[in-house]
């Protein structure tokens, strides 16, 4: 390795800016805390680094030599950006360590998240207050793949018993945080009831009826979408040509709220979480399409890895848990 490729030291560079002021050796080795043989070798160092000499040590006191006046001003300034990038580094570094990260799934972000939120930091302790949120709302598929990238604390998501996600539990952990429910709606007709219905699946005469009627029109969920999966899990059996009921999928959407204003529309029958639709049904723009058995119950859950997180996630953690 030459000279010139040599590492560059940063205390060589505050020594080349001590002895350019002081012009004697033994006063800026003094300045600087260090045995004058170090700080001569410091200053040599740096001269083989750069490929010239940088003091002209005939003079006294000693100076600076063309390139070395050249080179002070460029070194005065690298020092001190160096310095403001630490501090923008160090204050990043506080910012982080009090901020809460948090992927939501639509549906959870614009029904459930506010609300939730505001009764966490109800239960906070006297004087302690929740830092800057930074909230990402996306699919289920692409929130999964920001806590599997450790670019999120936690995760807000619909979750049932018999769906499993991509999440290991041994890496992950999570508590429910409320309940909700997938509810089959249409828009009503003129009369007020539902445009699109479903029939009593463990009804005989029901299942005839089935077979003797259109396909139904349904809107359903993309791959991507938790409720997707939940819905496929556990309603999958009852779908198809070879299911009770008969379908036919007319709109594919990941997110609840696009497949709730196409339901609206009289679209088809789509399974939306109540929390979504409760003003819709109270106003009778949505009805219920079946009895309670084509319900599906869901959870709420908060999902976070079980490795340790900054000072104020542990915090809300300790205050989700006592609540849930």
């Amino acid at each position: 390795m030459g000279p010139g490729n040599r590492p560059l030291d940063v205390d060589w560079l505050e020594d080349f800016i001590a002895l350019a002021e002081s012009g004697n050796f033994s006063r800026a080795a003094q300045a600087r805390h260090i045995a004058q043989p170090a700080f001569s070798r410091h200053i040599k160092s740096l001269e083989e680094w750069v490929g010239v000499d940088l003091f002209d040590r005939t003079t006294h006191p000693v100076a600076l030599t063309a390139a070395g006046k050249r080179l002070l001003p460029d070194v005065e300034e690298a020092l001190q950006r160096l310095e403001t990038a630490r501090s923008h580094a160090r204050a990043a570094h506080e910012q982080a360590s009090v901020s809460l990260q948090f992927a939501a799934t639509h549906a959870l972000s614009l029904t459930f998240f506010p609300t939730w939120l505001s009764k966490v930091e109800a239960r906070l302790p006297v004087g302690r207050k929740m830092g800057p949120i930074q909230m990402v709302s996306d699919s289920f598929a692409a929130c999964e793949d920001l806590m599997l990238q450790k670019r999120a604390q936690f995760l807000l998501c619909h979750g049932h018993r018999d769906v499993a996600s991509r999440l290991d539990p041994v890496q992950f952990e999570y508590v429910i945080v409320g309940a909700d429910r997938l509810i089959p709606v249409s828009a009503a007709d003129k009369d007020g009831s539902a445009l699109h219905t479903l029939l009593a699946a463990d009804d005989a005469a029901s299942r005839s009826r089935v077979k003797s009627r259109a396909a139904l029109p349904v809107l359903t969920y993309g791959a991507a979408s938790g409720l997707g999966q939940i819905m496929q899990a556990v309603m999958g059996h009852v779908f198809g040509e070879r299911g009770t009921l008969a379908t036919h999928t007319v709109f594919t959407a990941h997110h609840a709220v696009l497949l709730k204003t196409m339901a609206l529309e009289g679209r088809g029958v789509a399974w939306l979480p109540h929390s979504l639709i409760s003003a819709e049904l109270a106003a009778g723009a949505l009805v219920r399409s079946g009895e309670d058995e084509w319900t599906v119950p869901i959870e709420v859950r908060l999902v976070r890895p079980r490795s340790a997180l900054s000072e104020a996630a542990e915090a809300l953690w300790s205050v989700v848990q006592e609540g849930a």
